[in-house]
């Protein structure tokens, strides 16, 4: 990677990167970052632009030079409810909102390639979708601009999304053929007892007690009912019960995820994790009411479009520089349009310090801002078409 390289707006993609991350705006609630993409696109001449598509989403078409394909590039562009931590000058200026994720860096990168793509119209094999989108943090918006009709007029043949990461040195790719995101499925779990003075348990049903032993025994779903080859993540990320320290509640609330490759093993996560909980009520005499919401499916990379990547990963940034990567318990919604078309999804890293080396979602997380630079080459490398 060459940074000083004058055909890379560095200057630009780190202004435009840092107005975002000091203005972060929750899933589908994105008004003011969606008004500041749709001006800077409406200075371009693109042959159609549709706004606020899924509500606060984008989509702006170009024509290419030269005959291709329909290729859509994504950025997702919400933030977290996080309140930052960085002590960066750049610093959100929205209270218990925040950019932690890295959606700031992807849409200043698609703007900026999209911005040097028009410029370099008669050179773009086949048509490009520039897909700004909103609500990937939970919402699903990918599956929302799908409704809205971002596959189609044009109809879309591929799709190509970034994500910048913080395992991952800056100026390093990272890619994966098949499978490379997991699953990602929400539970929620609501136990009734019968609440009573602390010091009388025997008077009491604890739904606090039988919520604790659930928590313990769905472990054994991963480490005694699922072959070890199969990568499955059980994981109760929150438990709600009581009102002081001496009291024994009525009821107890416990959330959690489950996260996996396969579909069969997917499919069978609401029945084990049923039975269990069927199990242990009726032992701890309490009461159950499970809800379990299909959320996001896993992200799989079809192998030819990844090809592309791959090869125009190797030609920008060296064959050194490209990472075949392992699998990652994320999930991601673009897994949504790569269900229905040939897609492809890697990594760009953007560690360079301890500073730059939080994971994602953590209220310190930021990037090292040369990662902005290698995803803008590859976006526009990758809108350029050449295979």
């Amino acid at each position: 990677m060459n940074t000083a390289d004058p055909t890379v707006p560095l200057d630009e993609l780190v202004r435009l990167r840092r107005h975002f991350h000091a203005h972060p705006e929750l899933s589908l609630f994105e008004f003011d970052t969606n008004a500041f993409i749709e001006a800077r696109l409406a200075e371009l001449p693109f042959d159609e632009i549709r706004s606020k598509v899924a509500g606060t989403g984008t989509l702006a078409t170009l024509v290419g030079g030269r005959p291709g394909p329909v290729t859509l590039l994504r950025a997702d562009i919400d933030g977290l409810p996080v309140q930052e931590l960085t002590g960066a000058e750049y610093t959100s200026t929205r209270s218990g909102v925040m950019h932690a994720c890295g959606h700031d860096a992807h849409v200043s990168i698609l703007l900026s390639a999209a911005r040097t793509l028009v410029a370099r119209r008669a050179e773009v094999a086949g048509t490009l979708v520039f897909c700004f989108q909103p609500a990937e943090e939970g919402p699903a918006g990918n599956r929302l601009m799908i409704e809205a009709g971002a596959l189609e007029n044009p109809h879309v043949d591929r799709t190509f999304a970034l994500h910048v990461y913080s395992g991952l040195d800056v100026g390093k790719v990272g890619v994966r053929d098949g499978a490379f995101f997991a699953s990602a499925d929400e539970f929620r779990l609501t136990l009734r007892g019968k609440g009573g003075h602390g010091a009388m348990p025997h008077c009491s049903v604890d739904p606090i007690t039988a919520g604790a032993q659930i928590v313990s025994s769905l472990q054994s779903i991963v480490s005694r009912e699922i072959a070890p080859r199969d990568p499955v993540v059980v994981t109760v990320g929150r438990f709600t019960s009581g009102t002081t320290f001496n009291v024994i509640p009525d009821e107890a609330v416990l959330e959690g995820t489950i996260r996996c490759f396969d579909s069969e093993i997917r499919k069978s996560m609401p029945g084990r994790l049923e039975r269990i909980v069927q199990g242990l009520c009726a032992a701890y005499r309490v009461e159950y009411e499970l809800e379990y919401h299909w959320q996001y499916p896993p992200t799989v990379n079809d192998p030819k479009t990844n090809a592309i990547v791959r090869a125009t990963a190797q030609r920008l940034l060296g064959v050194e520089n490209v990472v075949e990567h392992d699998i990652t318990m994320w999930a991601e919604d673009m897994a949504f349009m790569q269900e229905l078309r040939p897609g492809a999804y890697f990594l760009v890293g953007s560690r360079g310090d301890e500073r730059t080396s939080y994971p994602h979602h953590n209220a310190r997380f930021d990037i090292d801002e040369r990662a902005l630079a290698v995803g803008y080459q590859m976006m526009v490398g990758l809108g350029l078409g050449h295979e």
